[in-house]
């Protein structure tokens, strides 16, 4: 017999127009908390209502679940009128559509609520940008057995280092580096090592890491010899930019980072989250965010039919919050088609190994 956290309802699944909200749903009252839904044009996040059908087909309750695109999760902004069985419904829905998890802002929730409704607490940020908003609180349900170990999420205070970020969350993560040592000082330190002036290109940041940590063994993956990341630039800035990467190859040959130039397959990257080890992941923002920028994400851990992945950036003017962002869950395929950087199609990375192992890709391997 199904637990009560989990007994079945009767749901339906709607658009949500902020402009035209259902009358089923203004008659559950909480007005602020739908101000509060229609503060911020969340259309890029397909956002819908979840609701719970009563005897009379009116609706008893009723969620608001958005998601980044790409993803494999669910995230409730709120839930109002019988809120266990709107997350009841919200869960089977996300089971539905095999889904890795559902997550829960703390907009309104409480712990106590959300532990009932089988919702682990999540860390709250070490740090964010002034201008980020988000709730204090959040939550999260995967919808597997598989446990994820969860680093520290720290969001970058800055435009053009989450590199940097991602490289000290995965050390955090790791215990080579004191949580309380996540800071902006850290941060900017560890990037004007790796920049490329202003983005981190991944030899330069692998050899940064290399540099900060040196027990830590680092291989950069990069499936091209050209210099990267510099397309957008004139040709007088490349040129300055193109002999920056130069000299970062050439100082990783002397503090011993090498730099594998066959193209890196997802099973690769599983395979080396199996062994506990981290990879700084180069991707564009495209797919989740609608906007080709390049941006570094860490890779962290794995469930079945996803990665789950560490984004020290949010998109605060389509609701994206910290709670979408931190423990968040990609499938294989879109996050192979997020880290094929255009427009020569190569993938780059820096993976960080345990102290105890150095490894590179089996001749041959691919996926």
């Amino acid at each position: 017999m199904p637990s009560r956290q989990d007994t079945p309802v009767k749901s339906t699944v709607v658009p949500f127009d902020p402009a035209e909200p259902p009358d089923r749903l203004k008659r559950l009252g909480h007005h602020d908390v739908l101000e509060r839904w229609r503060g911020v044009d969340r259309s890029a996040h397909a956002p819908r209502i979840v609701a719970v059908v009563g005897d009379d087909e009116d609706w008893t309750a009723a969620a608001l679940v958005t998601a980044r695109p790409h993803t494999a999760y669910l995230k409730i902004v709120d839930a109002v009128g019988d809120v266990p069985a709107a997350v009841r419904a919200v869960v089977a829905h996300a089971h539905d559509r095999e889904l890795a998890q559902v997550k829960w802002e703390g907009w309104t929730v409480t712990s106590e609520v959300a532990a009932a409704a089988g919702f682990a607490p999540l860390s709250p940020p070490l740090a964010q940008p002034e201008a980020a908003s988000g709730p204090a609180a959040g939550h999260v349900r995967w919808l597997h057995d598989e446990a994820v170990d969860e680093p520290p999420y720290y969001a970058q205070t800055t435009h053009f280092t989450c590199g940097a970020v991602t490289a000290l969350v995965a050390q955090a993560h790791a215990g080579r580096l004191p949580r309380e040592s996540l800071d902006r000082p850290a941060e900017l330190t560890l990037w004007r090592d790796a920049t490329n002036f202003p983005a981190c290109e991944p030899v330069g940041l692998g050899v940064a890491v290399r540099r900060a940590w040196p027990s830590s063994p680092v291989t950069v993956s990069l499936d091209t010899d050209r210099p990267v990341l510099l397309g957008h630039y004139p040709q007088d800035e490349q040129e300055w930019r193109a002999v920056l990467q130069e000299t970062s190859r050439a100082e990783a040959g002397r503090v011993g980072v090498p730099i594998d130039s066959r193209h890196l397959p997802m099973t690769a990257i599983r395979s080396a989250l199996g062994r506990r080890e981290h990879v700084l992941l180069l991707v564009s923002l495209a797919e989740m965010q609608g906007f080709d920028v390049p941006h570094w994400v860490l890779c962290h851990g794995a469930v079945p039919g996803a990665v789950v992945i560490e984004d020290p950036w949010t998109n605060t003017a389509a609701g994206d919050t910290w709670v979408d962002a931190h423990l968040l869950p990609v499938p294989p395929p879109s996050l192979d088609a997020m880290s094929t950087i255009s427009p020569d199609g190569f993938r780059g990375a820096v993976i960080i190994h345990g102290p105890e192992r150095h490894t590179t890709l089996p001749p041959g391997q691919d996926g």
